[in-house]
């Protein structure tokens, strides 16, 4: 059976993305899980390489991903040129050639020549410097997918945290809320929770917005006149849905051990609980899309890009959930090709007309 390809983007080459890439792939125990694909630069690749002495980490250049060989590293070459590479430095460089190694691995996702993809961390300000509209990897995707509604979703062990907004200023979260949004975040977080990571009857904990989930309206009324309403909506399609919850509160009691996923209003007041229990291990999914993507749950640390010391844990994480998600997606396709349903009190195929006794 031929290992599911994995394209990985190279990031921002003045970060650290490819150095936790490298100590990843140089494990050739990975290689007997996939077929790693890098969208490029030889020689930008061979830059970082010697940059972490001491790894077993060798690669060949390929066309296109169907002259991708099991047992290796591959890359497709996304650009040819020489590359000034500034460590630790924001450049339109940086996000210039980050861009393209997206574009070219998103597009051969796209086709259906890659299984799946696991983006290195970019640098907003890199690529807003290289014309990218988009403000992140999500709200990309989002739109080269059309008709798909992405839900950032980070994941570790023990966590599985989604966000209503994203990369949004605080001071507008409020405004961006909805019954309908929530809801359709609460609706794409359950099929996640069973499609991607094989939970039948998952239970999601909705946060509040404000300081004690309002405290009936004295501290906002968004919790009780947007979010309530949404969770009540939810349950009545069969979603088990519970909140809202305040978040201090859920977290300081570890109630997040007993729910399946949580449901954040906001970037922080999800993301600050997760990285303090799951920093380093974490990764950041996006759920609703029909293809698998991946990212380790760090950005492109500047701060310490060149000088060795970077972890690759959560980079591996990303690619083995990566992993995961592609095949729990083929499981759940085939437990539910055939599922046996009720028919005048019998069990038959949903795609046969013969009843089973």
């Amino acid at each position: 059976m031929a290992l599911p390809k994995i394209g990985i983007s190279v990031g921002d080459i003045n970060g650290i993305g490819l150095e936790v890439m490298i100590r990843t792939l140089a494990d050739q125990k990975v290689l007997s899980f996939c077929t790693p694909i890098i969208y490029g630069s030889t020689k930008v690749i061979s830059y970082h390489k010697n940059l972490v002495p001491g790894t077993r980490f060798t690669f060949q250049s390929i066309g296109t991903p169907a002259e991708a060989q099991s047992g290796k590293v591959n890359v497709v070459q996304c650009w040819v040129e020489d590359v000034n590479i500034q460590l630790g430095s924001s450049t339109a460089e940086g996000g210039k050639f980050a861009y393209l190694s997206l574009e070219a691995a998103v597009n051969d996702l796209k086709a259906g020549q890659i299984d799946g993809l696991v983006t290195a961390p970019i640098h907003k300000h890199a690529m807003e410097l290289a014309n990218f509209t988009d403000i992140g990897h999500t709200e990309y995707l989002g739109r080269r997918f059309e008709g798909s509604e992405p839900l950032m979703i980070m994941v570790s062990d023990t966590l599985r945290v989604g966000l209503v907004t994203g990369h949004v200023p605080v001071a507008n979260v409020a405004s961006l809320l909805d019954k309908d949004r929530i809801l359709g975040k609460i609706r794409a977080m359950n099929a996640s929770l069973k499609v991607d990571f094989g939970i039948d009857r998952p239970v999601i904990a909705v946060l509040g917005l404000n300081p004690h989930a309002g405290d009936e309206g004295l501290i906002g009324r968004e919790d009780d006149e947007i979010i309530r309403p949404a969770i009540i909506e939810a349950k009545k399609s069969g979603i088990l849905a519970v909140g809202p919850m305040p978040a201090d509160g859920f977290f300081g009691s570890r109630a997040y051990q007993k729910v399946d996923g949580i449901l954040a209003m906001y970037h922080d007041q999800g993301l600050i609980p997760f990285k303090a229990l799951s920093f380093g291990s974490g990764v950041n999914y996006t759920a609703g899309l029909p293809v698998v993507r991946t990212s380790p749950d760090h950005g492109v640390a500047l701060d310490i890009a060149g000088k060795r010391i970077a972890d690759a844990g959560s980079f591996r994480h990303a690619l083995f959930l990566c992993l995961d998600v592609i095949r729990q997606r083929a499981t759940y396709a085939e437990d539910h090709a055939n599922p046996l349903v009720k028919s005048k009190g019998k069990l038959r195929y949903r795609d046969d007309d013969k009843e089973e006794d």
